[in-house]
């Protein structure tokens, strides 16, 4: 079984990077925006699973009534605590396996490309059903374990190997001593995620990316290659957008 990477932010300046958080932050908020409604977003209790340093988390409180962010990463939790202070935004370390909120404790959950990270994907699945408020929504961002190049670490055709082949691919180019994370196909994320309702909206995405705040994926040529590709987004995109509704 895989074990959690405790000091993931630890060395990855990616993590504290103002601007590209915030484009992730603003994309999260436009999905919900669409989905629920500009005016109603705004009465909406929020967890976000795997929060990090933050920076996203205090975007949305902008926007949300009240945000909690958990992480496994006590140093950046404490940065989070330390930085960021909206009315409303509040963070703590909590394992996503066993988290320590009620039943039916929030609207909201965001879980943005967490599952490969977690030692357990279906303890976390679970642990997220078991929080969200009946009718309620988890922005699922999963990376698709079939894209051939592997985002950790931008190695080739990685996700698709046996992890003990895995494991000698990133320690033979020096990128880790193993390879940590475990991705998922399409399929594989449909049965992960079966308890819930999934409503689809990679493809969507791909044929709006200006709308839904991919501003990276709006220019041309690039938008064109988005727009061809939104047919077969189960095979060919990179991440799956979904929003997993928990039915009455």
């Amino acid at each position: 079984m895989n074990k959690y990477q405790h000091n993931y932010a630890l060395g990855r300046p990616q993590m504290y990077e103002l601007k590209s958080r915030k484009e992730k932050a603003l994309r999260i908020i436009k999905l919900f925006e669409y989905y629920y409604g500009k005016k109603n977003i705004s009465n909406l209790t929020l967890l976000d699973v795997g929060a990090s340093t933050g920076i996203i988390d205090n975007e949305l409180s902008r926007h949300f009534k009240k945000v909690v962010g958990i992480d496994i990463d006590e140093k950046a939790i404490k940065y989070a605590k330390n930085t960021f202070k909206n009315k409303g935004l509040s963070f703590k370390t909590d394992d996503a396996m066993k988290l320590s909120f009620k039943n039916n404790s929030f609207d909201i959950v965001i879980c943005a490309q967490v599952y490969e990270h977690v030692p357990d994907d279906q303890k976390l699945i679970d642990e997220i059903f078991r929080v969200i408020k009946p009718n309620g929504a988890c922005y699922f961002a999963a990376l698709n374990k079939y894209w051939p190049l592997e985002p950790h670490y931008n190695l080739l055709f990685l996700s698709w190997l046996p992890k003990n082949l895995g494991n000698y691919y990133v320690k033979m180019l020096g990128k880790a001593t193993r390879y940590h994370e475990t991705l998922r196909s399409y399929w594989d994320l449909k049965k992960l995620t079966k308890k819930f309702k999934v409503v689809e909206f990679t493809s969507l995405i791909l044929r709006n990316t200006t709308k839904f705040g991919y501003f990276n994926l709006s220019k041309f040529p690039i938008n064109i290659v988005a727009w061809l590709v939104a047919p077969l987004s189960k095979y060919l995109a990179p991440t799956f957008f979904w929003l997993l509704i928990k039915e009455k």
